[in-house]
């Protein structure tokens, strides 16, 4: 299972600080959503050309416009690019042919999407390379919230999934047991006092698990 670092800040140069020390210990370094629109496409770029050898995830959850707001992303160097789950089957079908162009991959976010599982499997036949099982830092917060809801979708789901949302070192190992592909996590890692030796807490308890 790959670890994903969700960089969840507003600038670049501390996009940069962040992936710095995080980069030895996961597999994919992602531009989260706030950054992409305050700092831009550029942002890719830096995070890129500073670690050409990890998976760059763009997460732009695009919701129209697939084709060429993933084209735009793969330009500047993305790896992955995520549309929303809710969006359109065009608005994904088109996000998949920029990826194809480009040799990369698209990953369909299932924030907000209601049956979970059942989307998933529509998505995965219009060829998008696995989905994201994912609570947003809103949902995380309201009452009934529960991680393992995330976890009960993305094995219904039965195809290759991510899960986002509360991953921390104590959970990766029941991620891990539900057979997701990637586990993403976010705040336990750029929160932490010491940001790499969280990010290698969680690479050991993958490791581990």
């Amino acid at each position: 299972m790959q670890l994903q670092f969700a960089i969840d800040t507003l600038s670049t140069e501390t996009a940069l600080e962040l992936a710095a020390q995080a980069a030895p210990h996961v597999d994919i370094l992602e531009l989260g959503t706030p950054l992409v629109k305050s700092a831009g496409v550029a942002a890719i770029t830096a995070i890129k050309e500073a670690h050409p050898d990890k998976i760059v995830f763009a997460d732009l959850k695009t919701m129209d416009a697939g084709e060429l707001e993933a084209d735009m992303a793969f330009q500047a160097g993305a790896d992955l690019v995520t549309v929303l789950g809710v969006a359109g089957d065009s608005t994904i079908v088109g996000a998949v042919a920029a990826a194809k162009k480009h040799g990369k991959g698209i990953v369909v976010d299932l924030i907000g999407v209601p049956d979970k599982a059942a989307r998933a499997r529509e998505v995965t036949e219009l060829g998008v390379e696995f989905v994201e099982v994912h609570a947003g830092l809103d949902e995380q917060a309201e009452e009934g919230f529960t991680f393992d809801t995330l976890l009960e979708e993305g094995k219904a789901s039965g195809v290759p999934f991510s899960i986002a949302g509360g991953v921390k070192a104590s959970s990766v190992a029941s991620v891990k047991a539900a057979g997701a592909r990637v586990a993403v996590a976010g705040s336990a890692i750029y929160s932490a006092s010491d940001v790499g030796a969280a990010a290698a807490e969680i690479r050991a308890a993958i490791d581990a698990a």
